[in-house]
Protein backbone atom coordinates (compact mmCIF):
# COMPACT_ATOMS: atom_id res chain seq x y z
CA UNK A 1 0.00 0.00 0.00
CA UNK A 2 1.50 3.36 -1.06
CA UNK A 3 1.46 6.64 0.88
CA UNK A 4 -1.62 7.96 -0.94
CA UNK A 5 -3.61 4.83 -0.11
CA UNK A 6 -2.54 5.00 3.52
CA UNK A 7 -3.59 8.64 3.71
CA UNK A 8 -6.93 7.80 2.07
CA UNK A 9 -7.54 5.09 4.66
CA UNK A 10 -6.80 7.56 7.47
CA UNK A 11 -9.18 10.05 5.88
CA UNK A 12 -11.97 7.46 5.63
CA UNK A 13 -11.78 6.98 9.39
CA UNK A 14 -12.94 10.60 9.76
CA UNK A 15 -15.39 10.79 6.84
CA UNK A 16 -18.51 10.17 8.97
CA UNK A 17 -17.70 13.02 11.36
CA UNK A 18 -16.78 15.36 8.51
CA UNK A 19 -20.03 14.59 6.71
CA UNK A 20 -21.95 15.23 9.93
CA UNK A 21 -20.25 18.61 10.39
CA UNK A 22 -20.84 19.61 6.77
CA UNK A 23 -24.50 18.55 6.83
CA UNK A 24 -25.19 20.60 9.95
CA UNK A 25 -23.40 23.55 8.41
CA UNK A 26 -25.09 23.39 5.01
CA UNK A 27 -28.39 21.54 5.45
CA UNK A 28 -27.79 19.99 2.01
CA UNK A 29 -26.59 16.43 1.50
CA UNK A 30 -25.04 17.00 -1.96
CA UNK A 31 -23.25 20.14 -0.76
CA UNK A 32 -22.06 18.29 2.34
CA UNK A 33 -20.58 15.56 0.14
CA UNK A 34 -18.88 18.22 -1.98
CA UNK A 35 -17.41 19.86 1.13
CA UNK A 36 -16.03 16.54 2.36
CA UNK A 37 -14.49 15.86 -1.05
CA UNK A 38 -12.91 19.33 -1.08
CA UNK A 39 -11.45 18.59 2.36
CA UNK A 40 -9.88 15.40 1.00
CA UNK A 41 -8.36 17.34 -1.89
CA UNK A 42 -6.84 19.85 0.53
CA UNK A 43 -5.42 17.02 2.63
CA UNK A 44 -3.97 15.27 -0.41
CA UNK A 45 -2.08 18.47 -1.27
CA UNK A 46 -0.73 18.84 2.27
CA UNK A 47 2.23 17.20 4.00
CA UNK A 48 0.20 15.03 6.36
CA UNK A 49 3.31 14.13 8.38
CA UNK A 50 3.28 17.68 9.69
CA UNK A 51 -0.30 17.38 11.03
CA UNK A 52 -0.23 16.37 14.69
CA UNK A 53 -4.00 15.96 15.15
CA UNK A 54 -5.50 14.80 11.87
CA UNK A 55 -9.09 14.70 13.15
CA UNK A 56 -8.93 18.23 14.49
CA UNK A 57 -7.23 19.49 11.32
CA UNK A 58 -9.86 17.92 9.08
CA UNK A 59 -12.72 19.29 11.19
CA UNK A 60 -11.42 22.85 10.97
CA UNK A 61 -10.75 22.51 7.24
CA UNK A 62 -14.23 21.22 6.45
CA UNK A 63 -15.60 24.01 8.64
CA UNK A 64 -13.69 26.59 6.61
CA UNK A 65 -14.90 25.05 3.34
CA UNK A 66 -18.51 25.15 4.57
CA UNK A 67 -18.13 28.73 5.76
CA UNK A 68 -17.00 29.79 2.28
CA UNK A 69 -19.97 27.98 0.74
CA UNK A 70 -22.39 29.64 3.17
CA UNK A 71 -20.95 33.08 2.47
CA UNK A 72 -21.26 32.50 -1.27
CA UNK A 73 -24.83 31.29 -0.81
CA UNK A 74 -25.68 34.38 1.27
CA UNK A 75 -24.16 36.68 -1.33
CA UNK A 76 -26.28 35.10 -4.10
CA UNK A 77 -29.51 35.14 -2.10
CA UNK A 78 -31.49 38.27 -2.83
CA UNK A 79 -34.33 37.55 -0.41
CA UNK A 80 -34.41 36.12 3.13
CA UNK A 81 -34.86 32.37 3.42
CA UNK A 82 -38.38 31.37 2.50
CA UNK A 83 -40.65 30.35 5.39
CA UNK A 84 -41.50 27.15 3.50
CA UNK A 85 -37.88 25.96 3.16
CA UNK A 86 -37.15 22.43 4.44
CA UNK A 87 -33.54 21.13 4.54
CA UNK A 88 -32.51 17.82 2.99
CA UNK A 89 -33.67 14.96 5.22
CA UNK A 90 -31.53 12.10 6.50
CA UNK A 91 -33.44 8.84 6.11
CA UNK A 92 -33.05 5.42 7.66
CA UNK A 93 -35.36 2.41 7.73
CA UNK A 94 -37.44 2.17 10.90
CA UNK A 95 -36.28 -1.07 12.48
CA UNK A 96 -36.07 -2.39 15.99
CA UNK A 97 -33.22 -0.34 17.44
CA UNK A 98 -30.96 -1.75 20.09
CA UNK A 99 -30.07 0.52 23.07
CA UNK A 100 -26.73 1.55 21.51
CA UNK A 101 -28.43 2.64 18.29
CA UNK A 102 -31.04 4.58 20.26
CA UNK A 103 -28.22 6.58 21.86
CA UNK A 104 -26.83 7.34 18.40
CA UNK A 105 -30.26 8.44 17.19
CA UNK A 106 -30.53 10.82 20.14
CA UNK A 107 -27.48 12.64 18.74
CA UNK A 108 -29.16 13.19 15.36
CA UNK A 109 -29.93 16.73 14.30
CA UNK A 110 -33.60 17.39 13.63
CA UNK A 111 -35.06 19.26 10.69
CA UNK A 112 -36.44 21.86 13.10
CA UNK A 113 -32.92 22.75 14.26
CA UNK A 114 -31.62 22.85 10.69
CA UNK A 115 -34.40 25.28 9.76
CA UNK A 116 -33.29 27.64 12.54
CA UNK A 117 -29.62 27.26 11.59
CA UNK A 118 -30.52 28.54 8.11
CA UNK A 119 -31.49 31.89 9.68
CA UNK A 120 -28.07 32.43 11.28
CA UNK A 121 -25.21 34.42 9.84
CA UNK A 122 -22.52 32.11 8.40
CA UNK A 123 -19.98 32.84 11.15
CA UNK A 124 -22.62 32.34 13.87
CA UNK A 125 -23.61 29.02 12.37
CA UNK A 126 -20.02 27.85 12.20
CA UNK A 127 -19.26 28.83 15.80
CA UNK A 128 -22.42 27.15 17.10
CA UNK A 129 -22.09 23.96 15.06
CA UNK A 130 -18.41 23.37 15.76
CA UNK A 131 -18.51 24.30 19.45
CA UNK A 132 -21.96 23.27 20.67
CA UNK A 133 -22.50 20.21 18.46
CA UNK A 134 -18.92 18.94 18.03
CA UNK A 135 -17.08 20.34 21.08
CA UNK A 136 -14.40 22.15 19.06
CA UNK A 137 -12.64 24.71 21.32
CA UNK A 138 -13.20 28.39 20.57
CA UNK A 139 -9.44 28.84 20.21
CA UNK A 140 -9.58 26.49 17.20
CA UNK A 141 -12.67 28.11 15.70
CA UNK A 142 -11.46 31.71 16.03
CA UNK A 143 -8.90 31.58 13.16
CA UNK A 144 -11.57 30.23 10.79
CA UNK A 145 -13.89 33.20 11.37
CA UNK A 146 -10.93 35.59 11.75
CA UNK A 147 -11.96 36.79 15.21
CA UNK A 148 -10.68 36.52 18.74
CA UNK A 149 -11.71 33.59 20.92
CA UNK A 150 -13.86 35.94 23.00
CA UNK A 151 -15.65 37.28 19.92
CA UNK A 152 -16.13 33.73 18.63
CA UNK A 153 -17.68 32.76 21.96
CA UNK A 154 -20.13 35.66 21.54
CA UNK A 155 -21.04 34.43 18.05
CA UNK A 156 -21.89 31.00 19.42
CA UNK A 157 -23.82 32.55 22.31
CA UNK A 158 -26.01 34.60 19.97
CA UNK A 159 -26.67 31.53 17.85
CA UNK A 160 -27.47 29.45 20.92
CA UNK A 161 -30.08 31.95 22.10
CA UNK A 162 -31.73 31.93 18.66
CA UNK A 163 -31.80 28.14 18.60
CA UNK A 164 -33.16 27.78 22.12
CA UNK A 165 -35.93 30.24 21.40
CA UNK A 166 -37.00 28.91 18.01
CA UNK A 167 -36.16 25.22 17.52
CA UNK A 168 -38.84 22.93 19.01
CA UNK A 169 -37.59 19.75 20.61
CA UNK A 170 -39.22 16.35 20.26
CA UNK A 171 -39.96 13.56 22.71
CA UNK A 172 -37.01 11.11 22.63
CA UNK A 173 -39.09 7.91 22.99
CA UNK A 174 -39.14 6.37 19.50
CA UNK A 175 -41.90 3.94 20.49
CA UNK A 176 -44.17 6.78 21.57
CA UNK A 177 -43.29 8.76 18.43
CA UNK A 178 -44.27 5.76 16.33
CA UNK A 179 -47.65 5.44 18.05
CA UNK A 180 -48.51 9.07 17.39
CA UNK A 181 -47.37 9.13 13.76
CA UNK A 182 -49.20 5.87 13.03
CA UNK A 183 -52.35 7.27 14.64
CA UNK A 184 -52.05 10.42 12.51
CA UNK A 185 -51.71 8.40 9.30
CA UNK A 186 -54.65 6.19 10.29
CA UNK A 187 -56.84 9.21 10.97
CA UNK A 188 -55.87 10.73 7.60
CA UNK A 189 -56.63 7.49 5.76
CA UNK A 190 -60.02 7.20 7.47
CA UNK A 191 -60.89 10.86 6.96
CA UNK A 192 -61.33 11.37 10.71
CA UNK A 193 -61.01 15.14 11.13
CA UNK A 194 -61.60 15.17 14.89
CA UNK A 195 -58.94 12.50 15.47
CA UNK A 196 -56.45 14.50 13.42
CA UNK A 197 -57.13 17.66 15.41
CA UNK A 198 -56.71 15.75 18.68
CA UNK A 199 -53.26 14.53 17.61
CA UNK A 200 -52.09 18.04 16.70
CA UNK A 201 -50.98 20.74 19.12
CA UNK A 202 -53.31 23.76 18.82
CA UNK A 203 -50.39 25.90 17.60
CA UNK A 204 -48.80 23.24 15.39
CA UNK A 205 -46.79 24.61 12.45
CA UNK A 206 -46.33 23.05 9.03
CA UNK A 207 -43.73 23.77 6.36
CA UNK A 208 -44.24 22.16 2.97
CA UNK A 209 -41.41 22.69 0.49
CA UNK A 210 -42.40 21.62 -3.02
CA UNK A 211 -39.83 23.70 -4.88
CA UNK A 212 -40.35 26.72 -7.09
CA UNK A 213 -42.04 24.99 -10.02
CA UNK A 214 -44.93 23.13 -8.33
CA UNK A 215 -48.24 25.00 -8.44
CA UNK A 216 -51.79 24.44 -7.24
CA UNK A 217 -52.79 22.59 -4.09
CA UNK A 218 -49.39 20.88 -3.86
CA UNK A 219 -47.41 24.15 -3.95
CA UNK A 220 -45.10 25.17 -1.13
CA UNK A 221 -46.92 26.53 1.89
CA UNK A 222 -46.63 27.41 5.55
CA UNK A 223 -49.61 26.75 7.83
CA UNK A 224 -50.27 27.08 11.54
CA UNK A 225 -53.04 25.70 13.71
CA UNK A 226 -54.50 22.23 14.26
CA UNK A 227 -57.67 22.69 12.24
CA UNK A 228 -55.97 24.20 9.19
CA UNK A 229 -53.38 21.42 9.11
CA UNK A 230 -55.98 18.70 9.70
CA UNK A 231 -57.90 20.01 6.69
CA UNK A 232 -54.69 19.84 4.66
CA UNK A 233 -54.10 16.24 5.79
CA UNK A 234 -57.57 15.24 4.61
CA UNK A 235 -56.94 16.85 1.23
CA UNK A 236 -53.88 14.62 0.76
CA UNK A 237 -55.40 11.49 2.32
CA UNK A 238 -54.69 9.36 -0.82
CA UNK A 239 -50.96 9.88 -0.23
CA UNK A 240 -51.35 8.71 3.38
CA UNK A 241 -52.45 5.32 2.05
CA UNK A 242 -49.05 4.91 0.38
CA UNK A 243 -47.00 6.34 3.25
CA UNK A 244 -44.48 4.32 5.22
CA UNK A 245 -42.75 5.06 8.49
CA UNK A 246 -39.03 5.79 8.51
CA UNK A 247 -36.44 7.49 10.67
CA UNK A 248 -36.19 11.08 9.47
CA UNK A 249 -33.21 12.81 11.06
CA UNK A 250 -33.33 10.39 13.95
CA UNK A 251 -37.05 10.69 14.72
CA UNK A 252 -40.06 8.77 13.45
CA UNK A 253 -41.36 10.33 10.25
CA UNK A 254 -43.01 9.40 6.98
CA UNK A 255 -41.79 8.68 3.46
CA UNK A 256 -43.83 8.27 0.31
CA UNK A 257 -41.69 6.22 -2.06
CA UNK A 258 -43.71 3.89 -4.29
CA UNK A 259 -41.38 1.48 -6.10
CA UNK A 260 -38.40 3.19 -4.49
CA UNK A 261 -39.04 6.62 -6.03
CA UNK A 262 -39.12 9.33 -3.37
CA UNK A 263 -42.17 11.57 -3.75
CA UNK A 264 -42.18 13.17 -0.30
CA UNK A 265 -40.59 13.02 3.13
CA UNK A 266 -42.15 14.32 6.35
CA UNK A 267 -40.35 14.90 9.61
CA UNK A 268 -42.27 15.81 12.76
CA UNK A 269 -41.66 17.15 16.24
CA UNK A 270 -43.72 15.72 19.08
CA UNK A 271 -44.22 16.95 22.64
CA UNK A 272 -46.66 15.87 25.33
CA UNK A 273 -48.27 13.33 23.04
CA UNK A 274 -49.11 15.72 20.22
CA UNK A 275 -47.45 16.81 16.98
CA UNK A 276 -46.00 20.31 17.30
CA UNK A 277 -44.24 20.67 13.95
CA UNK A 278 -44.38 19.09 10.49
CA UNK A 279 -41.65 19.47 7.86
CA UNK A 280 -42.50 18.13 4.39
CA UNK A 281 -40.08 18.04 1.47
CA UNK A 282 -41.67 17.18 -1.87
CA UNK A 283 -39.43 19.17 -4.23
CA UNK A 284 -38.96 16.70 -7.10
CA UNK A 285 -35.59 18.15 -8.14
CA UNK A 286 -34.09 17.83 -4.66
CA UNK A 287 -35.63 14.44 -3.93
CA UNK A 288 -34.30 13.13 -7.26
CA UNK A 289 -30.79 13.58 -5.85
CA UNK A 290 -31.57 11.28 -2.92
CA UNK A 291 -32.57 7.66 -2.70
CA UNK A 292 -35.08 6.10 -0.32
CA UNK A 293 -32.31 5.53 2.23
CA UNK A 294 -31.36 9.20 2.30
CA UNK A 295 -28.09 8.77 0.42
CA UNK A 296 -26.95 11.11 -2.35
CA UNK A 297 -27.37 9.54 -5.78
Amino acid sequence: MNDTELLADRFEEHRGRLRAVAYRMLGSLPEAEDAVQETWLKLSRTDADQIRNLGGWLTTVVGRVCLDLLRARTARREDPIDETFVPDPLLRPLTELDPEEEVLQADSVGLALLVVLETLEPAERLAFVLHDLFAVPFDDIAPIVERTSAATRQLAGRARRRVQGAAPSTAPDLGRQREIVEAFLAAAREGDFDALVALLHPDVALRADSGALVRGAAASKALRGARAIAEQALMFAPFARLAQLALVNGSVGVVNAPEGQLLSVMGVTIADGRITGMYILSDPDRLARLDANGSVR
